[in-house]
């Protein structure tokens, strides 16, 4: 059984971590002390340092354990269905203030801020995906949507269907994105026969392709600052 004195420092540690976080961010925060901290959320009597030391472990980093898919993370011992509640939850948070506030913001200025939006959107996913951001005449943005997830190497998308969300938004223009889960941004041979493909399908619906970023690790790549938008006819 659980000591009183046990039960006691789990809980001064909790709001030891709690107390730090309101007084000074995440600064000075190992990666595993906020995994701690977002699992405590679902395991609220259970001393969980050990089991986010292991996602870490497992995972590499925050962004990786943030980015991992539920069955891998149920695979370590101690996370299930309750307690991988606050992973889950800050992640998808995130993303819904990050997708917010550009949208707010209506514009994005330069391939910089494109990339930073995208990063932190797509960038630490474990699988492929592939989002498309719909603007309107004045390149003013509509909605941004991840349209397909694929594998940990590919994803299959379907012109057609990029297309038809296009439409369906009435977008002008349309910036395209994926991540390469890899980390190296370079394009395949099949991701430039895609871009061609939506170029050219875009191109026939009256609209105008701006970008196709592949985003890495830290880095991109930018077909568009690489002339290759503007080279498909």
């Amino acid at each position: 059984m659980t000591s009183t004195t046990e039960k006691d420092y789990k809980s001064g540690h909790r709001k030891r971590m709690r107390e730090r976080f309101l007084a000074t961010g995440l600064d000075g925060f190992h990666d595993y002390e906020i995994i701690e901290l977002l699992l405590t959320i679902g395991t609220p009597r259970r001393d969980v340092r050990h089991i986010a030391k292991d996602v870490i472990q497992k995972f590499k980093s925050l962004q990786g354990a943030l980015n991992a898919p539920t069955e891998d993370l149920t695979e370590i011992k101690g996370i299930g269905p309750v307690n991988i509640f606050g992973i889950k939850l800050v992640k998808a948070v995130a993303e819904r203030y990050i997708q917010g506030t550009v949208e707010k913001s209506k514009t994005i200025t330069s391939p910089d801020s494109l990339f930073d939006y995208l990063h932190a959107t797509i960038g630490f996913r474990q699988r492929e995906c592939f989002m498309a951001i719909m603007l309107n005449a004045k390149n003013n943005i509509i909605k941004s949507e991840i349209i397909f997830e694929g594998s940990l190497t590919s994803a299959c998308v379907y012109p057609r269907e990029v297309i038809a969300t296009i439409l369906k938004y009435n977008a002008a223009a349309v910036i395209f994105a994926h991540n390469h889960p890899s980390g190296d941004p370079a394009p395949s041979l099949e991701d430039k026969k895609l871009t061609e493909k939506l170029v050219k399908g875009c191109h026939l619906m009256g609209v105008t392709v701006h970008e196709h970023m592949i985003i890495g690790k830290n880095k991109y790549y930018s077909f568009a600052e690489n002339g290759l938008i503007n080279a498909i006819k």
